[in-house]
């Protein structure tokens, strides 16, 4: 039984983490929306971290496919050689390569950058304002993930799906706490019969016992009557 109750607890609070879980990335996924939609000209950022979805195998191995990349705004300036960077390409679009040379164009500097995983330099010269982040680190797989829960349809599925788990949390709940009142009703009501009989059974007894008293009294006045005639008769 006490193995049951052990185990009961520990499936709960894993349900219960796996929910907070995606809640949390169904926050960060809304709130990222909101900001892209909200400033469509900049990158959303939480604390000044961008994440990215790799769509492409250019980094490979040491970035893949569906993997979710971790930037950190950084001052332009200090990034050097062999940095691996987020930036906005010719055609608006992020991506995150690694810096394999800079220049100096006209007294600005440049970046070249080049996927790991490709056989040629990137076209286009990187400039400081292009530079959305420096790489911290990629979490595997998770950017797939995060992809398909930014889409509508899944995103109110999930918003649902929560929602109906935590409704029958609630109820289930409500109907042990209930059923534990009723039990603690019941367990009242068992007690006081037991205390009702017990102080019942003590008033017969005293009852009894008084009873047995006024008896053996008459008794002994009888005997002392029946004496005193006695005595009257001999004299």
């Amino acid at each position: 039984m006490e193995g049951k109750k052990w185990y009961k607890k520990l499936s709960n609070w894993f349900f219960i983490l796996i929910v907070i879980i995606l809640i949390l990335f169904l926050s960060v996924n809304l709130y990222i929306m909101y900001q892209a939609k909200t400033q469509e000209d900049k990158v959303p950022s939480i604390f000044g971290y961008k994440p990215f979805i790799v769509l492409s195998g250019s980094m490979e191995t040491e970035i893949h496919i569906g993997d979710l990349v971790i930037t950190k705004e950084v001052d332009p300036k200090t990034l050097k050689k062999d940095d691996v960077i987020a930036f906005r390409d010719a055609e608006n679009t992020v991506t995150t390569h690694r810096i394999i040379d800079l220049v100096d164009k006209d007294g600005q500097t440049l970046f070249i950058t080049k996927g790991d995983n490709n056989n040629t330099q990137d076209q286009n010269l990187v400039e400081f304002d292009d530079v959305e982040g420096i790489y911290i680190t990629r979490i595997a797989g998770v950017g797939t993930m995060m992809d398909n829960l930014s889409k509508p349809t899944t995103v109110v599925i999930m918003v649902l799906g929560i929602s109906i788990i935590f409704f029958l949390l609630f109820n289930i709940s409500n109907k042990k706490l209930r059923s534990q009142e009723e039990e603690e009703f019941l367990e009242y009501k068992r007690q006081k019969a037991l205390q009702e009989k017990a102080n019942s059974k003590d008033v017969e007894e005293t009852t009894k016992k008084s009873e047995t008293k006024k008896d053996t009294t008459k008794k002994k006045a009888t005997k002392k009557t029946t004496s005193s005639k006695k005595s009257g008769k001999h004299s």
